[in-house]
């Protein structure tokens, strides 16, 4: 999570006065995009705003290559986004559904589903449970660069069966050593994945297919959008010779496989808002596909981060934030537990300026909510 990104919006919620009053139609804001957009060299972006009865805002707007910016918008509000590490709350959710099926319980140690793994393990991770998984309080390594990921023995068989060894491996890894309430982790959700993989007898994949097309009614893909659709948007970096922005090739060699449940997941903005929708609907104390108390568990069961939620406070207000990149997009969720307003932005680019344009475009959407 980027502390000098979470300052900002911080500030944010009390900056911006006035700018309301700007604003005579929600329709407005596909000015304010188009400018930011320009400013920022934002391909696409898409946004939301969600109440717990309503989407008061959703669009999509701009190309979904940047190579295409002389040509026609063609970005639609159909089109999917990468979601990167937003993912988290979605396993959580999933997490959430199988422990009210008592199939699982928060606090079920990693090692009482996988006995004939702890001689190899290292001791300090006997005793680690779901939750500490979930929260990020088991200590296990970040993954969070691709170097780590480059020390990895050679892992074989299908996503379930390499998740599997990818968490035997980690396990026998030394600790993260540190003061800090929580070490965020990509590899934590993967293993905690494979705990709901066992007790469940399904892969992480088909518990999405199963909770969110079956249950939710809520589409997605796996991976960039447009490694199911060239047609879809392309993620852009700045990777280039002279750093100029570039999309993300289909085929490029960038694979999140063994990370997939921490932040490999792509949805276009009805279905990502259609998510966060039921999140506030449930903290706002209605029972849906989850109980309203398992949305509050999520949300803040933890202090400073939750189960796949920062659990902070921004502007004096209680709030639920993440955000998600691999490098090729840009997301950011935020939802007001005060409020009970729900804001989605994100960009088809992982570029720093395209970070601010996103925390930006936030800023005047929440704005225009308070006033």
């Amino acid at each position: 999570m980027n502390k000098r990104l979470i300052t900002f919006l911080a500030a944010s919620l009390i900056s911006f006065s006035g700018f309301s009053q700007q604003i005579d139609k929600a329709q407005d804001f596909i000015k304010i995009a188009e400018d930011i957009m320009a400013r920022d060299s934002i391909p696409a972006m898409t946004f939301a705003v969600i109440a717990k009865d309503g989407i008061l805002i959703q669009n999509t707007l701009g190309h979904r290559k940047i190579t295409e910016l002389n040509e026609k918008p063609n970005a639609d509000i159909k089109d999917f986004f990468h979601l990167g590490s937003n993912s988290k709350a979605v396993t959580g959710f999933i997490a959430a559904n199988l422990v009210e099926q008592d199939k699982i319980k928060w606090d079920t140690k990693f090692f009482d589903l996988f006995p004939e793994l702890k001689n190899k393990s290292n001791p300090e991770f006997y005793n680690i449970t779901l939750e500490d998984l979930f929260s990020h309080r088991a200590r296990v390594q970040p993954y969070t660069s691709g170097d780590e990921s480059q020390k990895n023995p050679e892992f074989t068989g299908s996503k379930q069966e390499r998740r599997a060894q990818f968490a035997k491996f980690v396990l026998t890894l030394p600790p993260v050593e540190n003061e800090k309430s929580f070490n965020y982790s990509n590899s934590g959700y993967s293993i905690a994945a494979v705990m709901l993989e066992k007790v469940s007898g399904k892969s992480w994949e088909e518990l999405c297919d199963e909770i969110l097309k079956g249950k939710l009614k809520i589409d997605f893909m796996f991976g960039w959008p447009n490694r199911s659709d060239e047609n879809q948007p392309f993620g852009h970096w700045n990777y280039s010779e002279k750093g100029n922005l570039v999309p993300v090739l289909p085929e490029t060699e960038y694979d999140l496989s063994l990370l997939e449940p921490a932040g490999d997941l792509s949805m276009n903005i009805k279905n990502y808002a259609r998510f966060i929708q039921l999140n506030i609907s449930g903290l706002a104390g209605k029972d849906n596909i989850l109980k309203s108390e398992t949305y509050h568990y999520l949300h803040t069961a933890k202090a400073e981060y939750s189960i796949g939620w920062l659990n902070s406070i921004m502007g004096g207000r209680q709030v639920s934030l993440h955000t998600g990149s691999d490098g090729t997009f840009f997301s950011l969720a935020i939802i007001d537990r005060e409020q009970m307003m729900g804001y989605i932005v994100i960009a088809n680019s992982g570029s720093v300026s395209a970070q601010r344009g996103v925390a930006e475009m936030f800023t005047k959407l929440r704005e225009w909510t308070l006033n």
